[in-house]
């Protein structure tokens, strides 16, 4: 592996990661959905067994080292004081087990009417689909960003179509791992409206770091004419520079992997374009999405991506100024 390449997604990670601290968008800590804070009482619970556990684990081996005398037999005092250990340390196995037994039942308990989600993890960005069994045309399609409803549940089916990923937004639910050619779910009920951030869990390549996912906890009404407006198809260009974007656009190498649904442009091995410019991030949180970003990465991905699956494609200066005019205007 190239060394400025392995460097480029160590730093980019470390900034990435910190840039999530400091906008307080993944503390496990703080959680704002169901999931979350099922997990959270366990994990509370654990805390306060374990840690008194621990604390008189360590008073009674330092009784032991400093008496410094084997174990007689027949001293009833240790005997007692070993059977006493014993029923207290089954006591609590059984309330940690029992406890984490329900929980486990609660976050996979079946939701009425869920929203339907399909989340398919690729190297490096995920495809976000919503799925509508009674009317399949509505299926909205986007990428990188995920819109959930406050107060309804989402079952969320996971894919992965290269290697194994894994799926973790902390304020929302736990981990689950996206496996080629097995199908996971994950349930999310999400409370607090907010933006959130979620991320790859399992190391998946170089640009690993490089894999984030916005989610967007909005109000019910909110969330229902997001739907709305991704359901529309693309905006017509309004200016001319645009419209020569858009036909270049269609007749180069952009329409074999992208689609912008309402031309021609019809790719689907890379990110649905249709309400692009609508977007918080380019390249699932590399960079911020604004005009000189995306005139950046058309000019060379590879900068900013090492080792993503985009080529630079042949454009000169003034192609470059016009689909990205014609990006931009995708709203």
């Amino acid at each position: 592996m190239n060394l400025r390449m392995r460097a480029t997604g160590i730093v980019g990670g470390i900034a990435v990661l910190l840039a999530a601290g400091c906008n307080r968008v993944q503390n496990m800590l703080a959680p704002a959905g169901d999931q979350a804070s099922d997990i959270g009482r366990v994990w509370d619970l654990m805390l306060w067994v374990c840690v008194p556990v621990y604390a008189l684990v360590l008073v009674a081996l330092g009784i032991a080292v400093w008496r410094n005398h084997g174990a007689v037999a027949g001293d009833r005092a240790l005997e007692r004081g070993l059977l006493g250990w014993s029923i207290t340390i089954a006591v609590l196995l059984t309330v940690l087990t029992a406890t984490s037994f329900a929980v486990d039942r609660r976050l996979h308990a079946r939701a009425e009417q869920p929203l339907q989600v399909r989340i398919t993890a690729k190297r490096w960005w995920w495809q976000v689909e919503y799925r509508d069994p009674t009317h399949p045309s509505r299926i909205v399609t986007t990428a990188n960003e995920l819109h959930l409803p406050a107060g309804r549940t989402a079952r969320i089916e996971l894919q992965s179509s290269d290697v194994i990923h894994s799926l973790w937004i902390p304020v929302l639910a736990g981990k689950e791992d996206l496996i080629p050619g097995h199908d996971n779910v994950i349930d999310i009920t999400p409370r607090v409206p907010g933006l959130y951030r979620g991320q790859c869990a399992e190391f998946c390549g170089l640009q690993h770091a490089h894999m984030a996912l916005d989610v967007f906890v909005e109000t019910p009404q909110a969330f229902a004419a997001w739907r709305a407006r991704q359901l529309a198809p693309a905006n017509a260009p309004r200016t001319p520079n645009a419209a020569r974007g858009q036909l270049l656009f269609e007749q180069s190498a952009c329409a074999m992997c992208h689609r912008v649904q309402g031309t021609l442009a019809g790719g689907v091995t890379g990110p649905d374009l249709t309400h692009f410019a609508s977007r918080r991030t380019l390249a699932a949180g590399t960079l911020k999405l604004d005009r000189t970003t995306v005139a950046a990465w058309i000019i060379d991905p590879q900068r900013y991506k090492p080792g993503a699956n985009m080529p630079k494609v042949p454009l000169d200066a003034s192609q470059v100024d016009a689909i990205s005019d014609y990006l931009m205007e995708l709203q």
